[in-house]
């Protein structure tokens, strides 16, 4: 039942016409020094999926890379947490992702784990967070000096609820062009062909499915 329900979720996004831009995928544990997992990532904003790595540097710090078809959706990125306490703790991410509207996303998550038979499940874990997304040369181009730049900030949260699937929603808001579609100054539509431009309210909007595959490695001992 939560299967169907996120997939029609998901197909409501993906018609509601996002702009095209891209985010990390997420893995929500704990990095391991020397551990690679890897996945793919179904987003509303690529449509075609992106495969995902992430290699554990040490237990604070990974780094992770992923291949959109052919280049869109293709991005780097890097985690470090900054606290741990019990099933709880934060995150900040740092991200490049190249797409029509390439942006660098930084992101602060906290993540929660649940208890299952009385035991933390590494399963079943929530997150929300925050992020400032940066498109510093949109599609369109728009008079004036700067002008192409859109600066977004807004909410997101997520859940992964079993071993091979999780999921992430969330809106990214430019506060400069507003919600006004037809703004003259910051456009939400390009009017050569009525796709949305990096102002779009689209271009802020984040759905994503993930599918994880677990560690390609074992740790070294």
């Amino acid at each position: 039942m939560i299967n169907q329900n996120l997939c029609l979720i998901f197909i409501i996004l993906t018609l509601y016409g996002v702009g095209c831009s891209s985010h990390p995928p997420v893995l929500p544990q704990i990095p391991v020094k020397g551990e690679t997992n890897t996945g793919f990532a179904f987003s509303a904003e690529n449509v075609i999926p992106v495969m995902w790595w992430r290699h554990g540097l040490n237990k604070y710090t990974d780094i992770g890379f992923k291949l959109g078809i052919p280049f869109s959706g293709t991005g780097i990125d890097i985690n470090r947490v900054l606290k741990k306490r019990d099933r709880r703790w934060e995150v900040l991410n740092l991200a490049y992702s190249f797409s029509p509207n390439s942006s660098f996303d930084l992101t602060y998550y906290m993540f929660k784990g649940s208890l299952r038979d009385g035991k933390a499940s590494p399963f079943n874990i929530g997150w929300t967070g925050f992020r400032v997304m940066i498109v510093p040369d949109g599609n369109y181009e728009n008079p004036g000096p700067e002008n192409d730049q859109s600066i977004r900030f807004g909410p997101l949260l997520g859940r992964r609820f079993g071993a091979r699937w999780g999921f992430e929603i969330g809106y990214f808001h430019d506060f400069r062009a507003g919600f006004e579609v037809k703004n003259p100054d910051f456009p939400h539509k390009n009017p050569d062909n009525g796709w949305p431009t990096q102002f779009s309210k689209g271009t802020g909007l984040s759905a994503q499915l993930f599918m994880y595959l677990g560690p390609t490695n074992k740790k070294k001992k």
